[in-house]
């Protein structure tokens, strides 16, 4: 390891603080909101900076190859828990703190108190998605899931009403089940290969048996309706619209966000495991995530058309934009990858920016119309929260009009922002693959074009019922710390289509080295734990 041994620790840290922050806010009484927001928004702040410098040492050559370890306990691989920190894990890194912050200053004056260990639950699920994003073994990443997903659970359910309860029983359901198949297809899994380890497996699975091999493609398959289910691939993401709709909006955009922790998990084991090295397993079931893949993109383009309600919209959005990264993960080249991880960025943040407008431009439409009076019902630390006169910010309609159409050009892929710069990208990716184009790569093409189509006129309907047919509008009055954390995530996707350059060139990098499976068994099996010192050295 080149530079600064104490920079290795820094691999753990987005774990253990969120851990501790949460740990320590349980006990404080609930009334002193400022103390538990400064608490949890100082511990936001450290993660987005950490998750900064790790893709900066990632991508500045202080590990080989690009790769950081992290042996939790100083026990070797494949025997110990390694963590892992490669491009694609801080990048997903800095996506999570990044959406985690503008989350949590939008929650500041309201929706932080309408129930009980909001910010506890916010640092557990940060926690456990940091913690999905670093490991690199299949039982811990198992464990990860389940931490995130018990604080989503409280987090669905937070300022809970009727509707709230409904599809968060729904929510919670689905996911237990998920979590069983999970924990099916790794004993499988354990018991073809001998090893849980994501490095170790990748290296043994081209030695396995014919009879171990059939064992490990049933485990497989069994591990990736688990992550499917998570990623919202028709029909398992079925529950995804419901849930969207009854959540309350912060509680949105983070969903926005662990729907790509299924996408994230599979990239990162079928990349490793049923990559080039994995003799007559390479290539295994990604014909299948291409098909998915497509069914969900019609899915979600119905859906979307279908919707009345602009979060229902967000899910069927949130659907598009996972089957898109389905087919696209099915597809083989690394141009065509480094073009859906693209999406993948733009995307997300629209989604969450849109999930976060949605609450504000209700306020301007009718009072019978309100998502408030529906939300707010709800048996909580107060009887209801004060009401959220803010202040009045100048421009408020143009600015809540045009975020939203941001939004809406990013969410359908139309220019002149980054949807459309990665559809048109992955049209160029798709279609320049050597040889000649197979008849799923144009109807793949198509179904995008549709879905797309399908979100704009959505939208459209949406935007004119919202800011032209409802009357005589009076400009809501918004906080500050509503309308800046929207605004930053819509100038985020604004700089990702001016940067589109450097961004490419940072994902080409991220392909290039997941692509190359032994240099990651390497790292992880070869990376020797910390040298015991000596008795004299101790002594003195």
């Amino acid at each position: 390891m080149n530079g600064l041994p104490f920079l290795q620790h820094l691999i753990i840290v987005p774990v253990l603080l969120p851990m501790l922050v949460g740990a320590l806010l349980i006990p404080v009484n609930q009334n002193r909101h400022q103390l538990k927001f400064a608490c949890s928004l100082a511990s936001a702040v450290l993660l987005w900076l950490l998750s900064v410098a790790l893709l900066r040492l990632a991508d500045g050559g202080h590990w080989p190859d690009g790769i950081g370890v992290y042996l939790a306990s100083n026990w070797a691989a494949p025997f110990g828990i390694a963590l892992l920190v490669d491009r694609l894990a801080a990048l997903m890194l800095v996506l999570t703190s990044t959406i985690a912050l503008a989350v949590l200053v939008f929650s500041a004056r309201r929706w932080d108190r309408v129930g009980v260990h909001f910010h506890s639950l916010f640092q557990f699920l940060l926690m456990g998605l940091n913690g999905a994003f670093l490991t690199h073994d299949l039982f811990n990443l198992f464990v990860f899931f389940e931490v995130m997903l018990a604080a989503s659970y409280g987090l669905v359910l937070h300022g809970y009403n009727l509707r709230r309860i409904q599809a968060g029983m729904q929510y919670i359901a689905i996911n237990l089940v998920a979590s069983l198949l999970f924990l099916i297809g790794a004993a499988l899994i354990y018991g073809a290969a001998g090893t849980l380890n994501i490095a170790d497996l990748a290296s043994r699975v081209a030695a396995l048996g014919p009879e171990d091999a059939y064992l490990l493609r049933v485990g497989a398959s069994v591990l990736a309706l688990a992550f499917l289910t998570k990623g919202a691939m028709w029909p398992l993401g079925f529950w995804l619209p419901t849930t969207y709709a009854a959540a309350s909006p912060p509680v949105g955009a983070m969903l926005v966000l662990m729907t790509k922790v299924g996408i994230y998990a599979l990239l990162r084991v079928w990349l490793a495991v049923f990559g080039d090295g994995a003799g007559g397993l390479e290539g295994f079931g990604l014909a299948a995530l291409t098909a998915g893949g497509m069914a969900t993109l019609l899915f979600g383009a119905v859906g979307m058309l279908a919707s009345q309600d602009g979060c229902r919209m967000a899910g069927y959005g949130a659907i598009i934009s996972s089957g898109t990264l389905l087919a696209v993960l099915g597809h083989s080249g690394s141009a065509v990858l480094a073009s859906g991880l693209y999406y993948l960025l733009g995307s997300t943040l629209a989604m969450a920016a849109f999930m976060l407008l949605i609450e504000l431009t209700e306020r301007i439409r009718p009072p019978g119309a309100a998502l408030l009076a529906i939300t707010m019902e709800a048996f909580a630390i107060e009887d209801k929260p004060e009401d959220p006169v803010g202040v009045g910010i100048p421009g408020t309609l143009a600015f809540l009009g045009l975020s939203f159409v941001a939004c809406a050009l990013v969410i359908s892929g139309m220019p002149p922002l980054s949807g459309f710069v990665a559809k048109f990208s992955l049209f160029h990716a798709l279609l320049a693959l050597p040889g000649r184009v197979p008849a799923t790569t144009w109807l793949l093409v198509a179904l995008m074009v549709l879905a797309g189509l399908a979100a704009i006129i959505a939208l459209m309907r949406l935007g004119v019922r919202t800011f032209w047919a409802s009357g005589a509008l009076t400009p809501p009055r918004l906080q500050r710390s509503e309308a800046l954390p929207v605004g930053a995530l819509v100038a985020l996707c604004v700089l990702l289509t001016v940067q589109a350059g450097p961004v490419f060139g940072y994902l080409s990098r991220t392909v290039d080295g997941l692509s190359r499976s032994d240099s990651y068994s390497r790292r992880v099996l070869m990376e020797p734990p910390v040298a015991r010192p000596a008795a004299g050295e101790l002594a003195r």
